[in-house]
């Protein structure tokens, strides 16, 4: 094995190493941002394509996550022409602390985004789609109706068009979930976040046991899609507990696995408590990849589902 190079060494303790409550809003608006160091750098939002994308989502009353949840690839992917698809509207029943999506009671249910959206679709012609959510757990089935109505209505269009589901714990909820699956899912992530100790200082109602049940189940199933996870380093987790939770999504039989820098949407959010170095990212994904791991995504500006198909590329049927 390669040596590790990370600056904090494997078994060494931050300084959040006990198990850390989450700051009220007040107490966090008090810590300023943190410079993020010079490789990271967010280019602004403009451009063509950014333009031509953003005004197709808001002519058909769709919401993306790029905007929602203030990704810092934005630019780069509308520019692309495509685009994250968040469904059940833009209201999110939990408030998770490093999420930037709106934490509110949801308006209803739109029945008819799934036909508006396959027609963005079809207008953009994408041929490859990822699709996520605002948690809705006001509705029994956590949203999941909703999911495999958007899956008829892309298929019905194109039946070769290759999509990706990024979906909530679905609060446990395993029929739920087979309906997701038997949709006919190429995709199918839910991401952990971060590692066990800090989970209910950063996800608040979420739970990682669930999590890693909900990832169990989709790897057992028959048909069984590539199955998906994301977590985000930096937020006071140490380099042993990062491994430990990628053992444990291997473990879940997690296919693909993406490590992305935290970064603070606001100052409402937690903080960053450390930036890592490329090279840090560059041995994370090693260290995966060792593991057996089909891929690892891992950098600095890497999320979920930035360039999602290229990191499935080899793992889907005649996808190559």
């Amino acid at each position: 094995m390669n040596k590790v190079i990370f600056t904090q060494s494997v078994g060494e303790r931050s300084a959040h190493a006990e198990t850390p409550k989450a700051p009220t809003v007040s107490e966090r608006m008090k810590v300023p941002h943190t410079r993020p160091p010079r490789w990271i750098k967010i280019r602004p939002k403009s451009g063509e394509g950014y333009v031509r994308v953003r005004s197709i989502l808001k002519e058909h009353g769709l919401h993306s996550v790029c905007q929602e949840a203030a990704c810092p690839n934005i630019r780069e992917c509308y520019g692309e022409g495509t685009a994250t698809f968040m469904i059940l509207g833009e209201k999110c029943t939990r408030g998770c602390n490093f999420c930037d999506v709106i934490k509110g009671k949801p308006d209803g249910l739109d029945t008819d985004e799934p036909r508006r959206l396959a027609e963005v679709v079809a207008k953009l012609n994408l041929k490859q789609v990822v699709i996520t959510s605002v948690t809705r757990d006001d509705l029994p089935d956590g949203g999941a109706d909703i999911f495999v109505n958007v899956m008829k209505e892309l298929r019905a269009r194109d039946k070769e068009v290759k999509v990706e589901f990024l979906i909530s714990d679905l609060a446990g909820n395993k029929e739920a979930l087979g309906a997701i699956i038997e949709s006919g899912v190429d995709v199918l992530g839910h991401n952990v976040e971060t590692v066990g100790r800090l989970h209910k200082r950063v996800r608040g109602a979420a739970k990682l046991a669930r999590s890693l049940e909900m990832l169990k189940y989709m790897s057992d199933y028959t048909p069984r899609p590539v199955v998906k996870t994301g977590l985000m380093v930096g937020l006071g987790e140490t380099v042993e507990e990062v491994i430990e939770l990628l053992h444990q999504v291997k473990d879940a039989g997690v296919d693909i696995v993406t490590i992305g820098q935290y970064l603070r949407p606001s100052l409402a959010h937690l903080p960053v408590e450390r930036f890592y170095r490329p090279e840090e990212f560059e041995d994370l994904t090693r260290i995966g990849m060792e593991m057996g791991f089909g891929h690892v995504e891992a950098g600095p500006l890497v999320r979920s589902s930035y360039k999602a198909f290229n990191q499935s590329k080899g793992l889907l049927p005649g996808h190559d």
